[in-house]
């Protein structure tokens, strides 16, 4: 395995169990992830926005 394959395999099985920690103690909800989700729509697809189109979840 590389250097650069291990590095790479050790940032992400950091974030994973950051993200899991994170989820655990509440830091990271539904809620959150509802709001992140809108957000990256609405950039996204910003040009529906300005049609008037409403991006909102739920």
């Amino acid at each position: 395995m590389s250097r650069w394959r291990l590095r790479a395999l050790i940032v992400t099985v950091y974030v994973v169990v950051g993200l899991y920690v994170a989820w655990v103690h509440d830091y990271i909800t539904p809620a959150l992830l509802r709001d992140v989700a809108e957000a990256l729509l609405a950039v996204f697809l910003w040009f529906l926005v300005l049609l008037g189109i409403d991006l909102h979840i739920g």
